[in-house]
């Protein structure tokens, strides 16, 4: 599998691209939705951007693991704030399988969204929902700043059986995650 590691530099400079495509098309969402978790970041910074306070969250769970996920994606916290009439920019991380996404939409819509646009910071081409607006299109496992312990728990369970210590270590930082996360994330589960 191919890893794609980010840093908050780069989510931010998305932030204002995907901003900067919104404006040009001339929506102006009366509510801005994140999904928990991946959209919460991204989310409240287009608000900031976008000089729109009207944030609300919305919770869906798909995956379980790296590359796993449920049979389907399910909402386990509605949206949190009336939507009926009103233009929506719903925002996650990535566009990855679009399952998510769709059930987003639909239920939105269900209750009573005059409109329903989608932004992602990625978008991934075998997804069944293509956003409105996105910045890049990639076919890695993205790896967001406020996900990198959950990713290397999820590998380090994997590699454990396999490799040394110090071993999982160093492939993380040749992935690219800062060797202060790699230092704090095996000095944290080894106490």
């Amino acid at each position: 599998m191919q890893y794609a590691i980010l840093g908050w530099d780069e989510i931010y400079e998305m932030c204002i691209h995907l901003a900067r495509k919104v404006r040009k098309s001339r929506y102006s969402p009366d509510i801005i939705v994140g999904i928990a978790r991946g959209g919460w970041i991204p989310a409240r910074i287009l608000s900031d951007i976008m000089e729109n306070p009207n944030v609300a969250n919305m919770k869906i769970e798909f995956y379980v693991d790296v590359g796993k996920t449920f049979s389907q994606p399910r909402i386990t916290q509605d949206v949190s704030s009336s939507v009926a009439g009103k233009r929506l920019l719903v925002v996650d991380d990535v566009a990855d399988s679009g399952k998510t996404l769709s059930l987003v939409r639909e239920s939105l819509m269900k209750r009573g969204a005059a409109e329903v646009r989608i932004a992602t910071l990625h978008y991934k081409p075998k997804s069944v929902t293509k956003p409105e607006y996105y910045v890049a299109e990639t076919e890695a496992w993205i790896v967001y700043p406020h996900e990198r312990f959950e990713f290397m728990r999820s590998r380090t369970e994997k590699m454990r059986s396999e490799k040394p210590r110090e071993e999982i270590k160093q492939d993380f930082l040749k992935m690219g995650i800062p060797k202060t996360a790699v230092d704090e994330f095996f000095d944290y589960f080894s106490s």
